[in-house]
């Protein structure tokens, strides 16, 4: 062990040895004289910019675990895979929080005035000095990566690094970035190195902070050859933030990817991570996703913002009499009820939102998704794994010997999930799930493809609610739009007339809306609840079309007519209806 039993300044035994890495990885037998070769050359070519060590993992020659275990044994101090339940939490007081970032080391426990510390170079004897200068305790070295450090520390220290974004985005503008561009500009060579340097940490911080705050659901950080691109989706659009020097985008995605728990020393294949972060006081999820691309990683971080999980039924935009048919339908105690809708429709918050207002001490409520994007509390949630084999069907499969009384499927997607699915709604099941489909009707239809036989699919399904988002018009710069031919036509083709509507809205655009005239979106439902000529039809197995003329024979309202039915109430305006529903 490296120890300072006495005289703090002393060095260890092993301070005096040269170690050549390379030869050390010969002689156990983990890379070849040849490799060894190759790698110097690769290292020479690129200006020594990397130590011969971290060329060879990059090489995927050796894991940097074999690189950390050699070089420790060969110091003679122990080497630890690490993960947060090696160390002790409360020891981590012991030395500041960036002397722990900045110099990559990590307190594990301290027992007897001997504080044992992990860090990613064992030939650094100067480290021991430092930590006994800080803390006045005896020192001994633990050698592990600096990828197991950092993760390490970031499990720890979440909850505070989340309190911290708050406070670290107190003092910067939009306006102070182009201090902070020129900053990170002037680093040496804009490398993962970097990504720990304050006016990374600052400026990936203001761009989580200010999303969050505009209320955007992805932010996309795009390379080009010689530009740098960061834009956020805000309503479902996308529009520039901000266009940062490309120099910066090594930093920035491996800051991002420290923050995830991502490997920063993989660029060539995509990664999926995850961090959770504070602001305003209240707890915000981001899915990260980052992707190789031919000028560098294009990494897009989705926003799940939790108090939107708090969304009800009655605040998504439904009329009250479809709300309470609604209702009607996931109050039953068996049976399936469908929301479809494309991608990025709302289907989720409609889910979560019926979810809720069903929930109570009296019934069991389980939901299998991929993944699980809100947590629900007193409600069992669990997230597929298609690589184990924990799909749909099989997850389904498994819940139904769990006494469920509600079941929620993130998505019917072949014939096996749907075929248990219905037999769970025919054996005393409430099961709620979603499809890919253009309106109601066409879930019923769906489910004959997949290959459910109708009677059965007659037999089981209460109903189907189809849905799209609409950017609703800014309450503060709201104002009558001019009836144009265009919008005249519009209406016809919807079956309506200028006569009918009298007057329609639009934004004019203000700063609060960012001159887009927009401010948050609103729901346009469909729903189709089958009565007994429909049930008959459905039995049948009858092509779309004639589902669809049973369902408009029954007086269903469809997405263009609730639209409409918006529009005339100055909730959005003909051109949103129009780009939702495809006229």
């Amino acid at each position: 062990m490296s120890q300072l039993p006495s005289n703090p300044t002393a060095q260890p035994e092993h301070a005096h040895k040269t170690v050549r890495v390379g030869d050390l990885l010969v002689a156990k037998g983990l890379v070849t004289p040849d490799q060894i070769d190759k790698a110097l050359v690769f290292q020479k070519d690129r200006g020594h910019q990397k130590l011969l060590g971290e060329v060879l993992v990059e090489l995927e020659y050796v894991t940097e675990e074999q690189v950390m275990e050699a070089l420790a044994e060969a110091y003679g101090i122990p080497y630890v895979k690490l993960d947060a339940k090696v160390s002790d939490p409360a020891v981590l007081e012991e030395l500041p929080r960036d002397f722990q970032d900045k110099q990559c080391v990590l307190p594990l426990f301290l027992v007897n005035g001997v504080l044992t510390i992990a860090v990613p170079e064992p030939a650094n004897v100067f480290i021991a000095e430092e930590v006994h200068r800080l803390t006045g305790h005896n020192v001994q070295l633990v050698a592990s990566t600096a990828r197991d450090i950092q993760s390490t520390l970031l499990a720890h220290t979440a909850g505070d690094r989340d309190m911290v974004l708050d406070e670290m985005i107190e003092d910067i503008e939009e306006e102070d970035l182009t201090v902070v561009e020129q900053q990170i500009t002037d680093l040496a060579d804009g490398s993962e190195d970097s990504a720990n340097e304050s006016p990374v940490i600052k400026l990936v911080n203001y761009l989580l902070f200010t999303a969050v705050q505009e209320g955007a659901s992805d932010i996309h950080i795009e390379p080009d050859d010689s530009a740098l691109r960061v834009r956020y989706r805000v309503d479902g659009r996308l529009y520039p933030k901000m266009a940062p020097p490309q120099k910066m985008l090594p930093a920035i995605v491996s800051r991002i990817k420290i923050l995830s728990k991502l490997d920063i020393s993989e660029r060539r294949i995509p990664q999926d991570g995850g961090i959770s972060i504070r602001i305003n006081k209240r707890p915000v999820d981001l899915r990260v996703s980052t992707m190789p691309g031919k000028f560098g990683e294009k990494v897009v971080i989705r926003i799940i913002d939790k108090k939107n999980a708090m969304t009800g039924l009655d605040q998504l935009g439904f009329s009250p009499a479809m709300y309470e048919q609604f209702s009607g339908l996931i109050a039953q105690p068996n049976g399936i009820v469908l929301v479809t809708g494309p991608t990025g429709s709302g289907k989720s918050t409609t889910l979560y939102g019926a979810l809720r207002q069903i929930n109570n001490d009296t019934v069991n409520i389980s939901t299998v998704e991929d993944p699980v994007e809100m947590n629900i509390p007193g409600i069992n949630q669990f997230q597929t794994n298609e690589k184990a084999g924990f799909t749909f069907a099989a997850a389904l499969r498994s819940l139904l010997r769990q006494d469920p009384d509600i079941v929620m499927l993130g998505e019917i997607r072949d014939q096996e999930t749907a075929r248990i699915a219905t037999q769970a709604a025919l054996t005393g099941h409430l099961v709620l799930s979603t499809l890919h489909t253009n309106d109601a009707p066409s879930a019923i239809t769906r489910l004959f493809n997949i290959g459910v036989e109708p009677y059965l699919v007659a037999a089981s399904v209460r109903g189907a609610l189809a849905q799209r988002l609409v950017r609703r018009i800014c309450k503060s710069c709201k104002e009558p739009a001019e009836m144009t031919d265009q919008v005249r036509r519009t209406l016809e083709r919807m079956g309506s007339s200028s006569d009918q509507v009298q007057t329609i809205y639009h934004g004019e655009g203000c700063k609060a809306c960012r001159n887009t005239g927009y401010a948050g979106r609103a729901g346009i439902y469909e729903l189709f609840v089958p009565d007994d000529e429909a049930l008959d039809a459905v039995t049948r197995g009858a092509s779309l079309q004639e589902l669809r003329k049973v369902a408009l024979a029954s007086g269903y309202t469809t997405l263009q007519q609730d639209g409409l039915e918006k529009v005339m109430q100055g909730v959005t305006t003909i051109e949103e209806l129009v780009s939702a529903t495809a006229i």
